[in-house]
């Protein structure tokens, strides 16, 4: 089984991170190969091959976006299985053993690690347990142990690459461009390949550990509105592809066993926890609000010129 190990980067702003996301990987059995994919930023490729001389360090050929820089290096390798790593996280020393060891089985389409945030200061309380995938890490509410599930997150996957070309990779309507939170393309390409044949499997692997790098913009209430908000507005774009119930199965359950036991967690918890369970509120209200503007119309994407900024996803 050949695998590729794939990191999308847009910005010299995280170059420090890239460096440890790359290092991180060139360290990973089994034997792969490693791509970075450059998404339009034509100095940070010149660093980026100047830095890595023997790396597969391509440009992102489609139009600006995480999915399209994705589907550039799908193109081009010949693995049999794809993985993907964020580039402000960095990998465990087994991360990519851990990955790809399930696909072994021939059932398995799509495999998930676990991504520990790295706080860029003491833990917020803005960001409980229950609200982590905020900031693209697992939440209190996923499998403990390896399980099936819907869907996995972007910050750590793998893919057999088959089934991924035949859907025509990731949809570049719903990816993340720069900053803007919009997303779910691996929530939406997960469910279309279960129902492209139901025998399929997606795995969580826990095990498969990643470091996941938290900017300071993001561990305030401002942002987990602003990206609950998003989140609704992707469900809402994804439910017209794949469906109003399978794209919130999974979300239906979380908001009514996890998040209300995450309230009651939190507000047990005394002063300090008051904070937690106010984002979590916010969170369901503004995500519910995001998914009844998106599903009234579909909001473009706004293009940036210039260096861009930069997965119950």
């Amino acid at each position: 089984m050949e695998v590729a190990v794939v990191i999308c980067a847009y910005t010299l702003a995280r170059w420090d991170q890239l460096v440890l996301s790359v290092e991180s990987v060139l360290r990973q059995d089994p034997e792969h190969e490693t791509i970075l994919v450059v998404d339009h930023n034509e100095p940070l490729m010149l660093r980026a091959r100047e830095r890595w001389p023997d790396l597969t360090v391509i440009r992102n050929v489609g139009r600006r976006g995480l999915s399209s820089a994705r589907n550039s290096a799908l193109a081009v390798t010949g693995a049999d299985v794809v993985a993907f790593l964020d580039d402000d996280a960095w990998a465990d020393e087994r991360w990519l053993e851990h990955l790809v060891t399930p696909f072994e089985d021939d059932r398995v389409v799509a495999t998930g690690g676990r991504a520990l945030p790295i706080w860029p200061g003491a833990t917020p309380a803005v960001l409980p347990p229950e609200l982590l995938w905020i900031v693209g890490c697992s939440y209190r509410g996923l499998p403990e142990q390896d399980a099936e599930v819907r869907n996995v997150m972007g910050c750590s996957m793998a893919y057999r690459a088959e089934p991924l070309r035949e859907l025509g990779g990731f949809n570049p309507d719903t990816g993340r461009v720069g900053r803007l939170p919009i997303g779910c393309e691996e929530t939406e390409v997960c469910i279309r390949l279960r129902a492209a044949d139901a025998s399929r499997v997606i795995r969580y692997i826990p095990d498969s550990v990643v470091h996941h790098h938290v900017s300071p913009d993001r561990v305030r209430m401002r942002y987990v509105v602003h990206r609950s908000w998003c989140e609704g507005v992707s469900k809402a774009a994804i439910s017209r592809t794949v469906g109003r119930q399978q794209a919130l199965a999974s979300e239906s359950s979380y908001v009514t066993t996890v998040l209300p036991s995450g309230v009651a967690r939190a507000i047990g918890s005394g002063p300090a926890g008051w904070i937690g369970a106010s984002a979590i509120v916010a969170s369901v209200l503004f995500a519910a609000l995001g998914f009844a503007r998106g599903r009234l119309s579909t909001p473009s994407v706004p293009q940036r010129s210039g260096v861009r900024e930069n997965a119950v996803a």
